[in-house]
């Protein structure tokens, strides 16, 4: 029984971690979060929950200034201040925060946003469980090499669920009768509005694809489906 309890002891510390994470996630979305009523977007979530067969769709505003969307693991969905000032300078239309609300019901409705929670536990275990190994046989840089292996795995897990997520905001909103131009259109946008592309890191640790790719992946699912 002793040889198993520091595999026990980490497996204690890692469900900890997690009730902790989502315990302070949903502290700051609560102190930081307004409901969403902004009239150019009203009309939006009356459509996507429409070709849902849903009432409207309830989303908050999270008061932070970067441009950003979120899927919270309650299930609540959240764009930021940053993106609803772009809004009101013209700089994205209404259809295309439909489409980032679509992205983020996508990760809701695809289990995602619960599975991330449990993801970034396992990346702290390949973390902890690597620099461990690693750094008894390279003192000085195991641990370093670990974090980045960690990194690379959840960053590849991420991408997956971006894919997703798009996939399920192409036929969304498709349904609600937007198509899926508006996506497209503000994936064309998302370097200049957020500040940073990803540019100069190695594409294994970008958590979001870049969006050349995620935009031939929804004109790839466009045509299969008119096919």
């Amino acid at each position: 029984m002793m040889r198993y309890l520091p595999f026990i002891l980490l497996a204690l510390y890692l469900v900890a971690m997690w009730f902790f994470s989502a315990w302070r996630l949903r502290q700051e979305l609560n102190q930081k979060a307004t409901p969403l009523t902004h009239p150019r977007l009203t009309p939006m979530l009356d459509r996507l929950g429409r070709a849902m067969d849903l009432p409207p769709i309830r989303a908050h505003v999270y008061e932070i200034e970067p441009v950003n969307g979120l899927a919270a693991p309650d299930g609540r969905i959240f764009l930021t201040r940053g993106f609803l000032r772009k809004l009101d300078a013209e700089e994205v239309t209404p259809e295309e925060l439909a489409s980032v609300i679509a992205h983020e019901l996508g990760h809701v409705s695809l289990g995602h946003s619960r599975r991330r929670m449990i993801d970034f536990a396992g990346q702290n275990a390949i973390r902890m469980a690597l620099a461990g190994v690693l750094g008894r046989i390279l003192p000085g840089i195991g641990a370093w090499i670990a974090n980045l292996i960690a990194t690379a795995v959840a960053a590849r897990l991420s991408r997956q669920d971006e894919f997703e997520a798009d996939r399920f905001a192409s036929a969304l909103m498709i349904k609600a009768g937007l198509g899926t131009a508006p996506q497209k259109s503000l994936f064309r946008k998302l370097d200049r509005l957020t500040g940073s592309g990803g540019a100069g890191a190695p594409a294994w640790f970008l958590s979001h694809p870049p969006a050349a790719r995620r935009i031939a992946a929804i004109e790839a699912h466009e045509a299969r489906w008119r096919g």
